[in-house]
């Protein structure tokens, strides 16, 4: 009986983050007044097991994606990226004016650039918003629907999707920060883990699909009376900000424009 041979390991030189906050980091701060997120947390895995990697994270808060396809996709490209997270379309979900089909074709065509290049591109689906933000329900299958043609799009050009709508703990508030919109330092740890594994990384395994333990401490689910104060607080000024035509990315850069060693 012949043993097969084990995978080789991923070898990264390059490695490149598009998106919008939760790929900047939002919600994960550094310690030092910037912020830290999933794929810094991956860089630096990467980086403990290989020398010579370089990472750019292009990311911006509020973008949508038609953005990000304008703003970040030149220049990932430029840095001719062996590996390339592409993140994007929540901001999109959550707006009046949505365009799935609009969303879908600038995701695919970052998508089909970079695959081009032979670069190695990961995706997301995204979680039910609705379980974490029960006033936001009604949203719920537009997530769905999004989830199931992001998979086909994802297929067509051998992208490697990390499919986080069936996983417990994505819903689960602890891995969320207060405003429900953005992970914390464990989420971000959660994600970090979840494309580790997506990639084959030494060292990674599914444990990030198995539900959180149980919490003693954990609140109890949100009253009424909650819900309504995390809208005035939180769901309403973000509202008011999308009215106006003002984003939370207004005069933000990226906060790694270039591809630098990590150390």
């Amino acid at each position: 009986m012949t043993r097969s041979s084990p995978s080789p390991i991923p070898q990264f030189t390059r490695f490149v983050a598009l998106g919008d906050s939760q790929t900047e980091g939002v919600g994960d701060p550094d310690g030092t007044g910037g912020l830290l997120g999933w794929a810094d947390r991956l860089a630096q895995v990467l980086a403990h097991m290989q020398s010579g990697l370089n990472y750019a994270n292009l990311a911006v808060r509020g973008r949508c994606a038609n953005q990000i396809r304008a703003e970040q996709l030149a220049p990932a490209l430029a840095m001719k990226p062996d590996l390339v997270s592409v993140v994007a379309g929540m901001n999109d979900l959550l707006r009046p004016r949505y365009d799935r089909d609009a969303v879908l074709a600038d995701i695919e065509s970052m998508f089909a650039a970079f695959a081009a290049i032979g670069a190695q591109v990961v995706t997301f689906t995204f979680p039910d918003i609705g379980a974490v933000a029960p006033l936001v329900r009604p949203l719920s299958g537009r997530v769905r629907e999004m989830n199931i043609a992001l998979r086909a799009v994802a297929a067509r050009h051998r992208v490697t999707v990390i499919d986080f709508e069936p996983v417990p703990a994505t819903t689960d508030r602890r891995v969320w920060t207060d405003d429900r919109l953005h992970l914390n330092p464990l989420g971000h740890e959660l994600v970090s883990r979840a494309v580790a594994d997506g990639l084959g990384l030494p060292g990674a395994d599914d444990t990030w699909r198995t539900a959180l333990p149980p919490d003693p401490n954990q609140p109890r689910p949100a009253a009424l009376t909650d819900e309504l104060r995390w809208a005035t607080r939180h769901l309403l000024p973000w509202v008011g900000r999308r009215i106006r035509g003002v984003s939370s990315g207004n005069r933000i850069a990226a906060k790694r424009p270039e591809l630098l060693p990590v150390t």
